[in-house]
């Protein structure tokens, strides 16, 4: 006679099962969101300094946030400093370093496998080695951890228990087995909605089964990250997860706990939290464009000028524009070293007069004080036409 499993009376919740059938409305448009927003995300070019300058930062963001919610005091600057190996701290401090050298290196793992094909199956060992991963190098509070090993002991956070020890090895199993079942295998063109279902399903239950001594929470955020890159999503929309969970903290344990009766409330809260997320990607993005379309018609504009004074007028709307702050005639030879050069030996008529020829051409204008400013804002008359908002419209002088 086979033994009842502990867990069926200490956790009932755990029944590896979820019906969205009954999630409203809103969920699905805000899943088939992060489905647009993420297909519009891999599809965007930048120039390259661009692209790795928002890597960089999303990066920051999300290794910040991971281990934040475990107590990790870094700022999100000071892990930016750190991913750009300009990071000085106290050697008290080391270990928070390394903590987020860790997160760091079981990201840039699931990367490198992915980039090669060679993305090991979903399973109880990959679980394992993301944990070991996580735990490198830590000196762990308590003795009986051993970093990728199922505990033997109990555990939890406040107000929740760990699942019993010797259910551990079992609720894994049983864990990749459904989430490789067919409940979540994608009808075409799907992938990465089901992705999304199934990367905070996963969180989920490892934050209910609790196998592990410590490093539970990091390690069921770097799985969700494997399966969203696995399913296609672009690397800065997988951070985001953390960003929500860390910046909604209060929620974010109060849906787990409410996950118990309905696991549909944690699912829609990270649904909308990554929804919320990539909005912002997108517009951060958005921006770039703008600013990368706004060079590119001040250079073709300038283009048709002739003579001494093209390169002059150039370098006067490019310095306005790095500037982005309103300037009084009187100080714009003081712009730069660059415009003080152009302008040594001119009469103010000059000045004026370049002004008048970047006015008429669109590049510049005069606010109501007298200033002077970049008119960014003109690239927006080559957007398409369509009712006015206030959203989406970039926020320049």
């Amino acid at each position: 006679m086979t033994r009842q499993r502990t867990y069926l009376d200490t956790h009932p919740w755990i029944t590896f099962s979820l019906d969205m059938q009954g999630a409203p409305p809103d969920f699905w448009i805000a899943l088939g969101e992060c489905h647009s927003k993420c297909e519009h995300l891999a599809g965007v070019a930048l120039a390259p300094d661009v692209d790795k300058y928002l890597h960089r930062v999303y990066l920051a963001k999300g290794v910040s946030a991971t281990t934040a919610i475990e107590g990790n005091t870094l700022s999100e600057q000071q892990v930016l400093q750190h991913i750009q190996g300009t990071l000085q701290v106290a050697p008290s401090q080391e270990y928070l370093k390394q903590e987020i050298d860790n997160i760091i290196s079981g990201y840039n793992l699931v990367l490198d496998e992915i980039s090669k094909g060679k993305l090991p199956p979903f399973s109880v060992e990959r679980i394992k080695t993301l944990n070991a991963i996580v735990l490198t190098k830590l000196e762990l509070a308590d003795q009986e951890t051993v970093p990728g090993k199922i505990r033997h002991h109990s555990v939890g956070v406040p107000g929740y228990r760990g699942a019993p020890a010797e259910d551990c090895e079992y609720l894994l199993d049983r864990l990749c087995s459904w989430l490789n079942g067919p409940d979540f295998i994608p009808q075409p063109g799907q992938e990465l909605m089901y992705a999304i279902i199934k990367a905070t399903v996963a969180h989920l239950y490892l934050a209910w089964i609790h196998p592990f001594g410590d490093g539970n929470g990091r390690t069921a955020r770097l799985i969700e990250v494997q399966i969203l890159l696995a399913s296609g999503a672009p690397s800065p929309a997988c951070q985001l997860l953390s960003n929500h969970y860390n910046s909604t903290r209060s929620q974010y344990y109060k849906h787990l706990e409410l996950a118990r009766t309905d696991p549909r409330s944690f699912v829609r809260y990270a649904v909308n939290g990554l929804r919320d997320g990539l909005r912002e990607q997108i517009e951060a993005i958005r921006v770039q464009q703008w600013e990368i379309a706004w060079l590119n018609h001040v250079h073709k504009s300038c283009d048709e000028l002739k003579g001494a004074k093209k390169a002059r007028l150039k370098n006067l709307v490019l310095t306005l524009t790095s500037v982005n702050n309103p300037t009084e005639f009187s100080k714009l030879r003081d712009l730069s070293a660059r415009v003080a050069l152009d302008y040594r030996g001119l009469a103010d008529r000059t000045l004026s007069r370049d002004l008048r020829i970047l006015e008429k051409l669109g590049l510049i204008r005069r606010k109501t004080d007298g200033k002077w400013v970049a008119n960014k804002r003109s690239i927006l008359s080559f957007l398409p036409v369509r009712a006015k908002k206030e959203s989406g419209v970039p926020k320049s002088s």
